[in-house]
């Protein structure tokens, strides 16, 4: 299984991105989160702890590779001032059935919203506040356990 985990700044290009999986896949499911703009959100601020964040991704990429046949999975997350509108993350996997890369995608993005290694805060204005964790994240990552 061909695995690409990539924490950047850079926005990254969801065309290519996308045209990059594995081209055997019958099936290719994929998730982009945005910046949200409401509530008078004007950016978020991301970080991670390097090194850390990487490896809990891919311990959650091999998870997914033991519980689904799957052919690729590219995790991207970005970092640093994102104002609202721009992309966060995109989530993509290849597999030979839909069934697979659907279940394999939102395991990782629920995994992902839970438990890797990212601190956000959010932009109003002038002002600045940590974004707390969510009760639904974590419910939603406990359903694979």
């Amino acid at each position: 299984m061909k695995a690409r985990i990539k924490i950047q700044s850079d926005p990254f290009d969801l065309v290519r991105e996308l045209e990059d999986m594995p081209k055997a896949a019958g099936a290719l499911a994929s998730f982009t989160g945005h910046v949200r703009g409401e509530d008078g959100v004007d950016a978020l601020v991301l970080e991670h702890y390097p090194g850390m964040a990487e490896r809990e991704i891919a311990r959650h990429v091999e998870d997914a590779a033991c519980r689904w046949p799957l052919l690729g999975v590219t995790v991207i997350h970005r970092v640093g001032e994102l104002k609202a509108g721009e992309r966060i993350v995109l989530v993509a996997v290849a597999a030979a059935h839909r069934s697979d890369a659907f279940a394999a995608c939102e395991f990782l993005m629920d995994h992902l919203k839970h438990t890797a290694t990212f601190w956000k805060q959010e932009r109003r204005g002038t002002e600045m506040r940590w974004v707390d964790a969510r009760a639904s994240d974590d419910k939603a990552a406990k359903r694979w356990t």
